[in-house]
């Protein structure tokens, strides 16, 4: 591990493009990327078909930022845990690219601009909930509850579904059972896909006492979670049908992909190693994005 004057050394030697691609990494974009996509999914839904741009563009900037502030904000508070991990040792501010101050007042940055665009240009709907979606991961998941309980992906786990939440307000000005059925689906997502990670970096979150499932419960506990979790999630993808929020198209496609998760999910049950856990993080992240494009394709095609 690089000493203190190193990173120091470090930290000032870095040039501008440096410093910008730090705070983009500390932004985690790809991250933003997948929840600006749920957003867009539900607005599309909701509008029943492509919203106008003078909509689009200000939810999704505000949404970006509310999205990257809230996990800047995460990595100020977790630095010292982030510094245990050999996953997250080289992130912004345990390698010393940028100090702690700086990126709490740039996350905190962040998610007032995007309270004020998404208010001004959007609704306050809106900008109240990307704002509680922001607070539901920095204090109830960040600080409440992940380094103190083993549930803390199933309760945590609902902040990265308020976009679509996000993205329903933005067209409606209101939210509806549907908002709720696509809130449910990012929901019951979360826990298999999070614990498929959660069984890749185990040694990691045991290193840093960091009560994930796998640390508090076992890894055979939970695979059979996740087996659960992916059975569950199959039947909530179900809904928009009887609901009529989604038509045959996604109603076959959120069949195939929830079949397909519960298969390696039994498969990761079978064959108990790291490949396989690989795999099924691989498959459920992009289960999630191949499930909310099925969305789209239903609402624009038919």
């Amino acid at each position: 591990m690089a000493t203190l004057t190193q990173l120091q050394l470090e930290s000032s030697s870095l040039n501008p493009k440096a410093i910008f691609k730090s705070y983009l990494e500390l932004a985690k974009l790809r991250i933003v990327t997948l929840l600006l996509f749920t957003t867009l999914t539900a607005m599309i839904i909701a509008a029943d078909g492509i919203p106008t741009l003078s909509l689009l563009i200000p939810t999704l900037i505000g949404g970006a930022f509310a999205a990257a502030g809230a996990s800047s904000i995460n990595q100020f508070i977790d630095r010292d845990m982030d510094a245990l991990m050999a996953r997250t040792a080289r992130r912004p501010i345990p390698s010393g690219r940028i100090q702690p101050i700086n990126a709490l007042i740039y996350g905190s940055a962040l998610l007032a601009w995007s309270v004020l665009i998404l208010g001004v240009w959007v609704n306050w709907l809106a900008a109240g909930l990307a704002l509680f979606g922001g607070l539901y991961y920095v204090i109830l998941y960040t600080l409440i509850l992940k380094r103190n309980t083993v549930v803390n992906i199933l309760i945590g786990g609902g902040a990265g579904a308020v976009p679509v939440l996000v993205g329903w307000a933005a067209v409606t000005g209101t939210l509806s059972y549907s908002a709720f059925i696509l809130f449910a689906i990012v929901f019951y997502w979360t826990p298999p896909h999070s614990w498929a990670l959660a069984l890749l970096v185990n040694k990691d979150y045991t290193l840093a006492n960091v009560p994930m499932m796998p640390v508090a419960k076992g890894e055979s506990t939970t695979r059979q979670q996740i087996l659960l979790y992916s059975i569950q999630l199959l039947l909530i993808t179900l809904l928009p049908l009887p609901f009529q929020t989604l038509g045959p198209l996604y109603t076959v496609s959120a069949l195939l992909l929830g079949l397909g998760l519960i298969y390696r999910s039994l498969v990761l049950i079978r064959v108990a190693d790291g490949a396989e856990a690989r795999n099924t993080y691989k498959y459920s992240t992009a289960y999630l994005a191949f499930l909310f494009m099925a969305m789209i394709l239903d609402r624009l095609l038919l």
